[in-house]
């Protein structure tokens, strides 16, 4: 007697065999999702290449920069700070030991635990282009060291004052485009570099980024050739202005973005459109090998945590009784290391800026009265200076 139930066996192999490789396929793009950048650790250089007081606001630019990248995981010992002058120790500072990047003077960006690793006049070109390329003596402390790998992603910020094709530095030299786009070629040579995101703050800001040559090189820039990127935020009680227009937006869009967030990389093209900036932001990408579109933010102003899960019991090395025994002697309490106490930097940014009291300059009163007494001697003379006293 024939059995019906054999020709339908190929048929259900080939359903169970569709059905796994349809599954196979499900988890392989959902661990290429998760993997979407091949890069295991971040990195960050944010440069300040101005001296002098009424350059406060790029020293406040950098800071915030560096406050933000702090806020989404990158640690001080992956972030090279170069800061060409120290505003919260100038003589001219209202509120020392502050450095403020908001006009009601509530954000301080300069706060308790900023870690400057390049300052006054260590910020150089050579020193710069030493960090980047790694050709440093060996002398040199691992804090101001670039220890990036193939298998890094890094941040590149600098602000300052340009034009087209250069970046001042301290007033007395300048770095070229030319310069920069070696030395980046130089760190893919040297497998420095994973993918660079390159970030700039100046005066015809693009046309820093046109000689680039390097793969894996994102660029953006606070303004295109023969533009000035301008200045933002005034205040009178400081004397100066607190930031540049582009980072000031820039900081606003990073302050909605956490560790989780999804926003990518077209998003942060939209952060300061001509109508905010009033001058043109632009953007480099064709070098990049990824859809600007599928690159997160936190690729490179946040720091990977990628976790690998296992069933099996994970035995420390450290003998936990001495670790139980060595807690207990030590009574030393740790106070935590915060900024300033301060208002959230969203209620800051938002709000109203507060009305301040007039009060008359120093020598008003006496100059009123000298006025007082000129017209009094140019009407009725000496004769009738009995009736003033």
């Amino acid at each position: 007697m024939a059995s019906y139930g054999v020709p339908w066996l190929p048929m259900a192999v080939l359903l169970c065999t569709l059905t796994i490789t349809i599954s196979a396929q499900h988890v392989e793009n959902k661990v290429d999702q998760f993997f979407r950048s091949s890069h295991t650790n971040n990195w960050a250089v944010l440069v300040c290449t101005s001296r002098f007081w009424f350059n406060y606001r790029h020293v406040a630019n950098t800071l915030s920069m560096y406050r933000s990248v702090k806020r989404l995981g990158i640690p001080d010992s992956h972030i090279v700070l170069m800061l060409a002058d120290d505003m919260a120790c100038n003589l001219r500072n209202p509120k020392p030991a502050t450095v403020f990047s908001h006009k009601n003077m509530e954000l301080n960006v300069y706060g308790d635990d900023v870690e400057v690793d390049y300052r006054g006049y260590e910020v150089t070109v050579e020193n710069f282009l030493r960090v980047l390329t790694g050709r440093l003596p060996p002398s040199t402390p691992r804090l101001k060291r670039l220890l990036s790998d193939d298998r890094s992603n890094i941040l590149i910020y600098m602000t300052g004052h340009g034009g087209n094709g250069f970046l001042k530095f301290q007033d007395s030299e300048e770095i070229t485009n030319v310069e920069l786009a070696d030395a980046f070629e130089q760190m893919w040579q040297k497998r420095r570099y994973n993918e660079l995101l390159f970030i700039i703050d100046t005066c015809q800001g693009a046309s820093m980024y046109k000689q680039f040559y390097s793969p894996n090189i994102m660029a953006l820039a606070s303004s295109q050739v023969g533009e000035d990127s301008l200045s933002h935020q005034p205040d009178l009680g400081i004397g100066v202005h607190l930031m540049d227009r582009y980072t000031f937006y820039l900081l606003e869009f990073l302050e909605e973005i956490n560790p989780a967030s999804q926003n990518n990389m077209n998003d942060l093209f939209q952060v300061c459109p001509k109508s905010l900036c009033v001058s043109t932001p632009g953007h480099r990408t064709d070098l990049f090998q990824r859809d600007p579109s599928t690159v997160l933010i936190t690729d490179f102003f946040g720091s990977v945590r990628k976790v690998e899960l296992t069933k099996n019991p994970v035995i420390l090395k450290t003998d936990r009784l001495q670790a139980e025994r060595r807690c207990e002697n030590d009574d030393t309490v740790m106070e935590p290391v915060n900024y300033a106490n301060q208002l959230p930097v969203s209620e800051i940014i938002h709000q109203k800026p507060k009305q301040k009291e007039w009060h008359p300059p120093g020598g008003f009163i006496l100059g009123l009265w000298t006025l007082i007494l000129i017209v009094f001697f140019e009407t009725y003379g000496l004769k009738h200076m009995k009736h003033v006293f």
